[in-house]
């Protein structure tokens, strides 16, 4: 008899624990409420966010392309802070073709030039790699836009606080042979009158300040 009365007792306390430890089901209300609710504006996007897309997409062109620069764009209404851009521009050539094309990514679109998504450009002459343009490997690209601006933005930080109308006007990757893996070119204000950075894209490190 004790036996009995000790088993219901310890499994009416289990289907209680049971009870309290499932969470609560969501009703058809709540997942109405969760429909209709609005999605939130469109965000910008680091570098590499919009880089993919637009680099599956010119595998769909050619096989053989190679990177040769990636930059950041402007989208009216969106602001590009912080090594985040509402549009990103990829160039890529391909040796077979001889040719180089510009591929967009946007995160938003604005008539008439400016359309959401991988946009691609047509197909222009390349006669290949110079000293002065050469492939960025995907494998170099280990720094993302973000990282990137944030060690230019220490690196020049005392400028900018003397400096602070002047804008950034150039956030773009490329390589060159000066260089020993691709680099982030941060510009602000002008080259005559501006502050210029360079960061390893493969490491993060600054190669370069004015």
């Amino acid at each position: 008899m004790h036996k009995t009365y000790l088993g219901v007792v310890l499994g009416a306390a289990v289907l209680l624990l049971a009870g309290c430890s499932q969470p609560p089901k969501a009703t058809s209300d709540d997942a109405d409420v969760k429909a209709q609710a609005p999605a939130g504006p469109p965000e910008p996007v680091t570098a590499k966010t919009a880089y993919w897309p637009m680099y599956m997409s010119a595998r769909t062109w050619t096989t053989d392309f190679v990177t040769l620069r990636v930059a950041e764009k402007e989208v009216p209404g969106f602001k590009n802070e912080n090594g985040k851009a509402a549009m990103w521009e990829a160039t890529f050539a391909s040796p077979s073709q001889q040719e180089y094309r510009t591929y967009t990514y946007a995160i938003a679109a604005h008539p008439p030039d400016i359309y959401k998504g991988v946009v691609v450009g047509r197909g222009l002459p390349w006669s290949g790699v110079t000293r002065a343009a050469m492939p960025i490997q995907s494998s170099d690209f280990n720094v993302d836009s973000d990282a990137a601006y944030k060690a230019a933005a220490t690196e020049a930080a005392a400028w900018l606080k003397k400096n602070p109308d002047k804008k950034l006007t150039t956030f773009e990757l490329g390589n060159a042979y000066k260089y020993q893996a691709p680099v982030w070119y941060l510009m602000w204000g002008t080259k005559t009158s501006g502050y210029a950075v360079f960061v390893n894209a493969s490491t993060g490190a600054i190669v370069k300040g004015k």
